[in-house]
């Protein structure tokens, strides 16, 4: 068939003649799910639904995600079909008729649905999910991705769901066609090479990118707030990505799990009132981030006959990579010290006054390794330590592997009294997986958790900085010492040449 491609003046009058009075009239009607979630390809998994398919489109409207996006090809007859592969049942579906196509049915006994079946059940019973329209680039030409642009815009119109809508493509002349076609659609455009005032200038609406490009470009998310451009990320299946994804104020979240992320919309700190002030995802290579960490350095025991000596910036025993801070404890001489190893202290903004701070970190193994996740006051309101406090989130010693300690020291409570309000939780797997250490540090008191789950606090007994002095700013440390008073009690493991800890990120919260 002929493929004509219409001037855009054209196809407005004529979608103008399909019953756009009674998409008006619909909106009045429409109150989107007040949440982010975007079910990518339908919510197909949970229920083993095949993608794409009318029971996962309306399994997510059941759901009441906001959004259930799909996947559109045409056919070699020019068919609009759903689905997102270029080929079905080994057949390139551009170059085979929809009759051809439908031969073979889904895994659940549907036939290989056409744009109007699927947006006509989208459209039943449904006023809280958006249908978000993905025109999938043709490798047959950009002329005919053009003609498809065209074809699922007339039709959006024609059945009356441009109150619906969303479009949303990796090619970007066709979100820029659709935009011309019905200035009033909502447009994202998918493939992360453009900036949010990019897109702004071209009239577009939204960036939906891969959540690793945001990652990448952490500034494009305070632009697209600026300049009133969407923020939506995709395709995100874990709860690291989607708390990190929640804490910046994401509008939409592409997700294979939509029940994981409505969970998670219930239990991340934003869910109880916290803002995201300062975070360190680990997401780029080489050293630390300059601008957010600094080093302690040096091999004077650091007060406890510690073995280490900490370094400057070297990749040696700290390196971000593969998404994660990796501090290494190396067995290797440095002045009179046996091992060398890193202690990161965060820098510039990187104090504060109460607020949740969390870590999620996979712990060294090893007798003689003593790594902590902890925080100092900066500028020691109240004198030297302990008088000015001490907050240690987590503390580990490699001769009692499964179990992780958290502490306050205050001039009236601390070690060398014997008098530290500590605690310790059993958590065999602390160096064998990833665990969320944090606190909540309030006027009233500090709480410590694991995992999200509450095992010690320490409440603000009123009777002065003696007690506590937690009324000051104070900063981050991670560190792995060797030996020392505690976590040499029993010896350093002399075959022990390395210990690492693994940070997968740093966030800090406040009301």
């Amino acid at each position: 068939m002929k493929q004509i491609l219409l001037p855009a003046a054209m196809l407005m009058v004529l979608l103008s003649s399909f019953g756009l009075s009674a998409t008006a009239q619909k909106k009045s009607r429409i109150l989107f799910a007040k949440n982010p979630i975007v079910a990518h390809r339908g919510a197909f998994k949970k229920n083993q639904l095949p993608e794409n398919s009318i029971a996962s489109l309306r399994h997510a409207i059941q759901l009441k995600c906001t959004g259930s996006e799909f996947d559109i090809q045409m056919t070699s007859d020019d068919s609009l079909v759903i689905n997102h592969d270029p080929h079905y049942n080994k057949l390139m579906i551009e170059e085979t008729t929809y009759a051809e196509l439908i031969k073979t049915p889904l895994s659940n006994g549907e036939r290989l649905p056409t744009l109007r079946e699927y947006t006509l059940a989208g459209l039943k019973g449904n006023t809280t999910t958006r249908l978000v329209f993905e025109i999938k680039p043709s490798k047959i030409s950009k002329e005919r991705a053009q003609l498809v642009a065209e074809r699922v815009v007339r039709l959006v119109h024609q059945l009356g769901a441009a109150p619906m809508a969303v479009y949303i493509s990796f090619d970007y002349d066709v979100c820029k066609k659709v935009k011309a076609l019905d200035p009033q659609a909502h447009v994202q455009y998918l493939n992360g090479d453009k900036s949010p005032e990019e897109i702004k200038a071209d009239g577009l609406d939204g960036v939906d990118y891969h959540y690793s490009v945001f990652q990448k470009h952490p500034d494009w998310i305070a632009q697209a707030k600026k300049n009133h451009i969407a923020l939506n990320a995709w395709t995100v299946n874990t709860v690291t990505e989607m708390d990190w994804l929640l804490a910046n104020g994401f509008e939409f979240i592409t997700t294979n799990e939509p029940e994981l992320l409505a969970e998670r919309l219930q239990q991340t700190p934003p869910a109880k009132g916290w803002r995201l002030v300062w975070s360190d995802e680990f997401d780029g290579t080489g050293l630390p981030d300059d601008s957010k960490w600094n080093y302690d350095v040096g091999g004077n025991g650091w007060g406890n006959r510690e073995l280490q000596y900490y370094t400057r910036a070297d990749s040696n025993n700290a390196v971000v990579k593969n998404g994660k801070l990796i501090i290494t404890a190396r067995k290797e001489q440095r002045e009179q010290n046996s091992y060398t190893s890193a202690r990161l202290v965060t820098k510039g903004k990187g104090d504060w006054q109460y607020g949740r701070v969390e870590v999620s970190a996979k712990l060294p193994s090893g007798k003689g390794t003593w790594p902590a996740i902890w925080m100092l006051p900066t500028n020691g309101k109240y004198g030297g330590w302990p008088a000015s406090g001490e907050i240690d989130i987590m503390e580990h010693v490699g001769y009692n592997p499964d179990t992780v300690y958290s502490s306050v020291h205050t001039k009236t409570f601390n070690h060398v009294k014997g008098t530290q309000k500590t605690k310790g939780l059993l958590l065999g797997t602390a160096d064998a997986g990833f665990h969320l250490y944090a606190i909540e540090w309030t006027k009233n008191g500090i709480s410590f958790f694991v995992d999200d789950q509450p095992f010690f606090s320490f409440r603000n007994s009123g009777k002065g900085a003696a007690e506590w002095p937690f009324d000051q700013p104070f900063h981050l440390l991670l560190n792995i010492a060797m030996g020392g008073n505690w976590g040499g009690k029993y010896g350093v493991d002399e075959n022990l040449d390395t210990a690492i800890m693994e940070v997968e990120y740093v966030r800090v919260f406040q009301k």
